[in-house]
């Protein structure tokens, strides 16, 4: 069963390792093979990271959309989730089952359980200040 995209005018979206851009006019596009799909919202450009739990996202979506490098991707991650887990021991209830999805290589699924990582960092650190 295909995959069904719709992209908003302008719309940015990773499809297979390229990256589309949508024209001025909304597009609706079948994706009929299994390849790595990002929407232009839950896509982190590496100069817009700031926070160590948005590394860990970014290391998972490096894992999910460049298999070629996926290790060198996969030992970044791992250090940073030692560094959180460091620093942030209850953050562990939530980065155990987005590393099992890692291990498992579901990276879509990881990157959906990195928003509630990033939403609870967000929460620690609007604690902190």
């Amino acid at each position: 069963m295909a995959l069904r995209l719709t992209l908003k005018p302008n719309e940015r979206a990773i499809l297979g390792g390229a990256v589309l851009t949508n024209g001025k006019h909304r597009a609706e596009l079948f994706v009929e093979t299994e390849v790595p799909v990002l929407r232009g919202s839950d896509i982190l450009s590496p100069s817009a990271v700031k926070t160590p739990c948005e590394r860990i996202v970014l290391a998972v979506q490096l894992m999910y959309i460049d298999p070629a490098h996926r290790e060198v991707h996969h030992q970044t991650y791992l250090a940073l989730v030692e560094d959180v887990l460091d620093a942030s021991p209850s953050s562990r209830r939530l980065l155990d089952p987005l590393d099992e999805s890692v291990r498992t290589g579901q990276f879509y699924q990881a990157l959906k359980q990195g928003r509630q990582l990033l939403a609870y960092e967000k929460e620690l650190l609007s604690d902190v200040r």
